[in-house]
C-alpha cells in the first residue's frame, strides 16, 4: 500500500474510534450527575480554549520539527489517558484535569492531522472525479469528517440499546474506543521532509502575515463563530433543551443518533460545492444555522427542537470539509502545521468569549441562549461573504 493511502486509512480508522463518545448523548447529564453544573461546564470548556491558545504556537513549531506522525501518536496517546480520567471524575477539579489534558492534545493535533491528510492526497489527484488537489483533499476531509460522525453514531446506537442509565459503563466504553485509536496511530508514515524546521523569526513573521491580512482574520472568525456555537448547543445545551421538554434519557439518545446519521453528510460537502460554487454554500450553510437557532430560542416543542438541531449539525458538517480546504489551500509556506496553529489560535480565542457568554445566557435563559448562536451564525457568514469577495473578486 502507498504511503499516502496507507495513511488516509489509518486516519480514517482514527476518525472512527475517536468519534466513539459512548456517553455523548448524555455528556452535560453525566457532568451535572457528578456534580458539575453548567456555569461550570462552560467555565471549563473557557479555561480548554485559553489553554488551547497557549500551547498552539509551540506545539505548531514542535510538530514541523518532530514530523506529523510523531505528533499524532503523542497526542492519541495523550487522548486516551484523558478518558481514563474522565471515567473516574468526580466533581468540577477532576473534570477541569480532564479538560486540561484534551486541551494539550487538541492544540497538538489541531491542523496535524489535516496537513497529513493534505499531504498525502497529493500524487493522487488526476482522478477523473477529482482532477485536483484541492478536490481530492475536500473529499478526503468529508470522507474523514463524516467517519467521525459514524463512530457517533455507532456509540449512541449502544448508548441507546445497552448502555442506558449506566453512565460509567458509557465513560468505559469511550476508554476502549480511544485505546484502539491510539493503536492505529502506530500505523501511520511520515509525510513530512525532516528538516530542522523553522526559528523563532520564521514563526514571528507567519504570525504577523496572519495578523495583518485583515480579510483572513474575518474568514477565520466567521469560521469560529459558526464552529462555536455548533458545537455549544449540540454538545452541551441540546440536552437542555431535551430536559425542558420533557424527554427521557432513551429518547435523548435515539435524538443523538439521529443527529450522528445528520453528520454523515459531510461527505456531501464537495458535490454541493460543486454544484453550487464555494460561496452560495457557504452563505446557504451560514444561514441555515443561523434559522436552525432561531428555532430553537423560539420553541419547548420536541419536535421543532430535534429539527433545529438537526439543520444546526447538518449546517456544521456540510461546511466543514470546505472551510478545512480553504485554509489549507491559502497556506504558501511548509511549515502547514505552525500556520494551521496560527488560525486555530485566532479560532479559539474567539471561542473563549462566546463559551463564557453561552454558558452564562443558558444560566439564566436557555431561549436567550439559542439567540445569541444565531446572531453569531449571522455574523459569520456576513464575515465570510466579505472575505470570499475581496479574495476572489
Amino acid at each position: 500500500m502507498k504511503t499516502q493511502t496507507r495513511n488516509i486509512y489509518c486516519m480514517y480508522a482514527i476518525s472512527l474510534l475517536q468519534g466513539m463518545v459512548f456517553y455523548g448523548p448524555i455528556a452535560t447529564l453525566y457532568r451535572q450527575a457528578k456534580g458539575v453544573s453548567v456555569l461550570q461546564i462552560t467555565i471549563i470548556e473557557s479555561v480548554s480554549l485559553t489553554l488551547c491558545l497557549l500551547l498552539e504556537f509551540p506545539w505548531g513549531i514542535l510538530a514541523d520539527k518532530i514530523g506529523y506522525k510523531r505528533t499524532i501518536l503523542l497526542c492519541n496517546i495523550l487522548y486516551f489517558l484523558s478518558k481514563i480520567v474522565f471515567w473516574k471524575a468526580s466533581g468540577f477539579p477532576a473534570f477541569l484535569l480532564e479538560r486540561i489534558i484534551i486541551s494539550i492534545v487538541i492544540a497538538g493535533l489541531s491542523g496535524v492531522d489535516t496537513a497529513l491528510l493534505y499531504l498525502s492526497c497529493k500524487g493522487q489527484e488526476g482522478h477523473s472525479l477529482y482532477p485536483s488537489v484541492q478536490e481530492k483533499s475536500q473529499h478526503v476531509f468529508g470522507i474523514y469528517n463524516s467517519l467521525q460522525t459514524a463512530g457517533l453514531f455507532i456509540a449512541a446506537l449502544v448508548f441507546s440499546s445497552a448502555v442506558g442509565e449506566d453512565y460509567s459503563l458509557a465513560a468505559l466504553l469511550t476508554v476502549i474506543s480511544y485505546g484502539m485509536a491510539a493503536l492505529f496511530s502506530f500505523g501511520l508514515v511520515e509525510v513530512k521532509s525532516q528538516k530542522t524546521g523553522q526559528d523563532f523569526h520564521r514563526f514571528i513573521l507567519l504570525l504577523k502575515q496572519s495578523l495583518t491580512d485583515k480579510y483572513l482574520l474575518l474568514f477565520l472568525i466567521g469560521i469560529a463563530l459558526l464552529n462555536e456555537t455548533h458545537q455549544t448547543i449540540t454538545v452541551f445545551l441540546n440536552q437542555l433543551q431535551y430536559v425542558k421538554c420533557s424527554l427521557s434519557s432513551s429518547v435523548i439518545g435515539y435524538i443523538y443518533i439521529a443527529a450522528a446519521m445528520a453528520g454523515l453528510c459531510s461527505a456531501l460537502s464537495l458535490k454541493l460545492t460543486k454544484k453550487l460554487g464555494t460561496a452560495p454554500t457557504a452563505i446557504l450553510l451560514f444561514a441555515s444555522a443561523s434559522i436552525a437557532c432561531l428555532i430553537l430560542a423560539c420553541t419547548d416543542k420536541a419536535w421543532l427542537s430535534v429539527l433545529g438541531i438537526l439543520t444546526l449539525r447538518i449546517s456544521f458538517s456540510l461546511i466543514q470539509p470546505l472551510q478545512t480546504e480553504l485554509q489549507n489551500r491559502q497556506i504558501t509556506t511548509n511549515d502547514r502545521a505552525t500556520a494551521l496553529s496560527i488560525n486555530a489560535v485566532i479560532i479559539d480565542s474567539v471561542g473563549i468569549g462566546s463559551n463564557l457568554a453561552f454558558g452564562n445566557l443558558a444560566q439564566h435563559n436557555l431561549a436567550g441562549s439559542f439567540l445569541f448562536g444565531a446572531i453569531l451564525c449571522s455574523i459569520g457568514g456576513l464575515f465570510f461573504f466579505l472575505w470570499y469577495r475581496k479574495k476572489y473578486s
